[in-house]
Protein backbone atom coordinates (compact mmCIF):
# COMPACT_ATOMS: atom_id res chain seq x y z
CA UNK A 1 0.00 0.00 0.00
CA UNK A 2 1.37 3.38 -1.03
CA UNK A 3 1.27 6.09 1.66
CA UNK A 4 0.42 9.54 0.33
CA UNK A 5 0.75 12.64 2.48
CA UNK A 6 -1.05 15.94 1.92
CA UNK A 7 0.33 19.31 3.02
CA UNK A 8 -2.44 21.20 4.85
CA UNK A 9 -0.37 24.33 5.44
CA UNK A 10 2.56 25.54 7.54
CA UNK A 11 4.42 22.27 7.27
CA UNK A 12 1.53 20.20 8.62
CA UNK A 13 0.89 16.96 6.78
CA UNK A 14 -2.03 14.51 6.89
CA UNK A 15 -2.20 10.98 5.54
CA UNK A 16 -4.38 11.14 2.42
CA UNK A 17 -5.90 7.69 2.88
CA UNK A 18 -7.35 8.76 6.28
CA UNK A 19 -9.26 11.79 4.91
CA UNK A 20 -13.02 11.33 4.68
CA UNK A 21 -14.08 14.91 3.91
CA UNK A 22 -12.70 18.41 3.31
CA UNK A 23 -15.31 21.09 3.99
CA UNK A 24 -15.69 24.80 4.60
CA UNK A 25 -16.19 25.85 8.25
CA UNK A 26 -19.02 28.31 7.53
CA UNK A 27 -22.16 26.20 8.03
CA UNK A 28 -23.83 25.58 11.38
CA UNK A 29 -23.51 21.76 11.18
CA UNK A 30 -19.75 22.02 10.61
CA UNK A 31 -19.43 24.48 13.50
CA UNK A 32 -21.26 21.90 15.66
CA UNK A 33 -18.89 19.16 14.49
CA UNK A 34 -15.91 21.36 15.45
CA UNK A 35 -17.35 22.11 18.89
CA UNK A 36 -18.16 18.44 19.56
CA UNK A 37 -14.63 17.43 18.48
CA UNK A 38 -13.17 20.04 20.86
CA UNK A 39 -15.25 18.63 23.73
CA UNK A 40 -14.16 15.04 22.94
CA UNK A 41 -10.50 16.15 22.60
CA UNK A 42 -10.18 14.96 18.99
CA UNK A 43 -9.75 18.41 17.43
CA UNK A 44 -6.40 19.21 15.82
CA UNK A 45 -5.88 22.94 15.20
CA UNK A 46 -3.27 23.35 12.45
CA UNK A 47 -4.10 26.99 11.69
CA UNK A 48 -1.26 28.56 13.68
CA UNK A 49 -3.66 31.23 14.93
CA UNK A 50 -4.95 32.15 11.50
CA UNK A 51 -8.53 32.00 10.27
CA UNK A 52 -9.90 28.49 9.72
CA UNK A 53 -10.62 28.00 6.03
CA UNK A 54 -10.88 24.22 5.75
CA UNK A 55 -12.09 21.48 8.06
CA UNK A 56 -10.71 18.02 7.39
CA UNK A 57 -12.58 15.06 8.83
CA UNK A 58 -10.58 11.86 9.28
CA UNK A 59 -11.81 8.27 9.42
CA UNK A 60 -10.58 8.05 13.02
CA UNK A 61 -13.09 10.73 14.06
CA UNK A 62 -10.45 13.44 14.36
CA UNK A 63 -11.32 16.88 13.04
CA UNK A 64 -8.42 18.93 11.66
CA UNK A 65 -8.58 22.70 11.14
CA UNK A 66 -6.47 24.24 8.37
CA UNK A 67 -5.81 27.82 7.26
CA UNK A 68 -5.66 26.68 3.61
CA UNK A 69 -8.73 26.84 1.35
CA UNK A 70 -10.65 23.53 0.93
CA UNK A 71 -10.12 23.68 -2.85
CA UNK A 72 -6.36 23.94 -2.34
CA UNK A 73 -6.30 20.94 -0.01
CA UNK A 74 -8.45 18.97 -2.47
CA UNK A 75 -6.15 19.88 -5.37
CA UNK A 76 -3.14 18.75 -3.35
CA UNK A 77 -4.94 15.52 -2.51
CA UNK A 78 -5.66 14.89 -6.20
CA UNK A 79 -2.15 15.86 -7.36
CA UNK A 80 0.13 13.08 -8.58
CA UNK A 81 3.32 14.90 -7.55
CA UNK A 82 4.15 15.59 -3.88
CA UNK A 83 3.99 19.23 -2.76
CA UNK A 84 7.20 21.21 -2.38
CA UNK A 85 7.96 21.91 1.28
CA UNK A 86 6.99 25.45 2.27
CA UNK A 87 4.48 25.83 -0.59
CA UNK A 88 1.36 26.21 1.56
CA UNK A 89 -0.41 28.95 -0.42
CA UNK A 90 -0.85 31.19 2.63
CA UNK A 91 0.88 34.52 2.92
Amino acid sequence: MDIKLVNIGFGNIVSANRIVAIVSPESAPIKRIIQEARERAVLVDATYGRRTRAVIIADSGHVILSAVQPETVANRLAAKEPMVQGDDGVE
